[in-house]
């Protein structure tokens, strides 16, 4: 057990107050972490805002230098990294490798962005008042970003956040989710360690009614990145005035399986997606409807990959799926299983706590307006039901109040491109589960699921001002 520090101006800085971290899986203390005071926010905030300027006169070469050396760093320190999550989220070491391996490509990402972020000429003699004159833009740094993060990817979201920012030339105070300190305070190092200047990332631990609501009202703070919770995310929006908002919140991610060659791999897939890191990804699979001809088969089918997940110590090389981060999550899954099963809900698998992890559990016939449809599961639960007309299922998919991606499978190019067109989602994925994501994507929703989008460029971008410039010759 170890104490931790806060990053500061470019220093390790003791807390006043520490308090216990505790292991997902068996409750071990793993870590004591440093509660940062008001004073300590402020102090983060202004060791920011004092580096506004260095990071602005960086070229977009050393900004890029960096930020490949950090993303280096990533690689060559994978499997610490990968213990660290196994360690504080509980998330299987499979899974935690393959996001130390995205968040570099997350960082090299950003590293080609600095060197990208330009602007462009502007033909004022289309005008008829601009002869003679010559216009173009510029993209100019915000100054200091506040990054709230939550704990499911503690490496790779915090990457969407840090990447795009220094590679635009801001600085960065960054608020971790408390169950997930540890990575962030690595992140740090690594970039302490490739030559960033001080004052450029501070992390500050504790709790966000202390840490956030600072960051979030402080004038010296222009944009706001967070994902996490939609009450804490309106909040956020509420409180930020005039701010910059970027908001990732919800998700109850469906999937319609319309029709496709080869179900198997769909199952399959859907499984992987359904139950991958317990369920704990904002697009995890929630809600499948499937066509009634294909429907039976497909229900047994993913039952027998959802059989074939292993359940267990995140630190064992073979675990599949392990603990949810804390028991009350647990307790709410459980309740929302029970709750379905009372509604008149089938039960095809799961649906029990083994130790302190939650088996994965398929729900069919479920009721649209019962918790585990309608709202977010953030866990290793799953609906399936039938529909009987394609227009139904798009129907099905859009009645939430939720919108981040959704998935179809289907062999009719008519209904992918209706789909595409039809689905209230912030992004469409033909003939995959909605859980895809790679890191250079436009990443975002509609309705409670968020405001703005992620994807290195586009955040790049949004962490800019853009400038015009006109010249009379």
């Amino acid at each position: 057990m170890e104490k931790q520090q806060l990053f500061i101006n470019g220093n390790w800085e003791d807390g006043v107050q520490y308090e216990e971290l505790h292991s997902p899986y068996n409750q071990e203390i793993i870590a004591m972490i440093p509660l940062a005071t008001k004073e300590q926010v402020e102090n983060a905030i202004a060791s920011a805002q004092q580096t506004t300027k260095t990071m602005r006169n960086l070229t977009a070469f050393e900004r890029a230098e960096i930020l490949e050396k950090v993303s280096a760093l990533f690689t060559e320190r994978l499997e610490e990294c990968a213990l660290i999550l196994a360690s504080e989220n509980a998330k299987p070491l499979k899974a935690a490798r393959a996001e130390i391996v995205r968040t570099a490509e997350t960082y090299k990402f950003a590293a080609e962005e600095a060197k990208r972020l330009h602007g462009e000429t502007v033909p004022l003699d289309a005008a008829k008042n601009g002869k003679g004159r010559f216009g173009y833009t510029k993209r100019e740094p915000l100054g200091v970003v506040a990054a709230i993060t939550p704990f499911n990817f503690p490496f790779n979201l915090v990457a969407h956040k840090l990447g795009p920012a220094f590679a635009a030339g801001n600085t960065v105070v960054l608020k971790p989710a408390s169950q997930t300190p540890l990575s962030a305070i690595m992140t740090a190092k690594l970039f302490e360690e490739a030559g960033l200047p001080k004052g450029a990332l501070n992390v500050v631990t504790g709790k966000g009614s202390v840490v956030g609501d600072l960051l979030v009202q402080d004038d010296r703070v222009k944009m706001i990145t967070f994902t996490g919770s939609v009450p804490v995310g309106t909040r956020i929006k509420e409180k930020a005035g005039l701010k910059r908002v970027t908001l990732e919140l919800g998700s109850n991610a469906a999937v319609i399986i319309d029709s496709t060659d080869d179900l198997e791999t769909v199952a399959a897939r859907c499984a992987e997606g359904a139950f991958n890191f317990a369920g704990q990804v904002c697009i995890s699979v929630q809600r499948i409807y499937v066509n009634e001809n294909v429907f039976e088969e497909f229900v047994e089918k993913l039952k027998y990959y959802t059989s074939q997940l292993i359940l267990g110590d995140p630190k064992s090389e073979t675990t599949d799926v392990s603990a949810l981060i804390n028991p009350n999550e647990t307790d709410r899954i459980d309740n929302w299983v029970q709750e379905a099963k009372a509604d008149g809900a089938k039960l095809v698998y799961g649906g029990k706590q083994e130790g302190t992890v939650f088996q994965p559990t398929i729900l069919v016939n479920t009721n649209e307006k019962l918790s585990v449809s309608c709202n977010e599961a953030f866990g290793p639960v799953v609906t399936v039901n039938s529909y009987k007309t394609w227009d139904e299922a798009i129907s099905l998919v859009n009645d939430s109040e939720y919108g981040l991606q959704a998935g179809v499978y289907t062999t009719n190019i008519q209904k992918a491109f209706e789909a595409a067109d039809q689905l209230e989602v912030g992004g469409v994925i033909i003939n995959d589960i909605p859980t895809f994501r790679v890191d250079n994507m436009p990443y975002g929703g509609v309705k409670n699921s968020g405001v703005g989008k992620e994807g290195i460029k586009y955040s790049t971008e949004d962490m800019t001002e853009m400038k015009f410039v006109s010249f009379k010759l």
